[in-house]
């Protein structure tokens, strides 16, 4: 279920590594994507394979890949891009988020 107001974007270089990740593990379905409690500034990001969505999950769709988000993470994550930046000092899958209202320098927990 995917509406105007709950959505998220998944820039075409997050897919290609989306992508490559499932081809490397050796897995299908989708990645979930989600929030947690915990992490240095009190909320994380999860990030991982799944095999199907479930029931209440918005489900996103970027070429060949499905991004699974449950109901109560999306309060969080609605208008988020992920994105994937590659530098001399670092790799790695990039949140930008709109909710956030203070993120730790790790990049991978925030407040709202």
């Amino acid at each position: 279920m995917e509406t105007a107001e709950l959505k998220i974007d998944v820039t075409p270089k997050a897919v290609s590594k989306i992508r490559q990740a499932f081809a490397k593990q050796g897995v299908s379905g989708g990645l979930r994507l989600g929030v947690l409690g915990g992490g240095c500034s009190g909320l994380s990001y999860q990030f991982k394979f799944d095999t199907k969505p479930r029931a209440t999950d918005h489900v996103f769709d970027y070429e060949d890949v499905k991004v699974f988000i449950d109901p109560k993470s999306m309060l969080f994550l609605k208008g988020m891009i992920l994105d994937y930046k590659e530098s001399l000092m670092q790799s790695g899958f990039e949140f930008i988020n709109p909710n956030a209202t203070k993120s730790c320098g790790c990049g991978t927990s925030f407040s709202s």
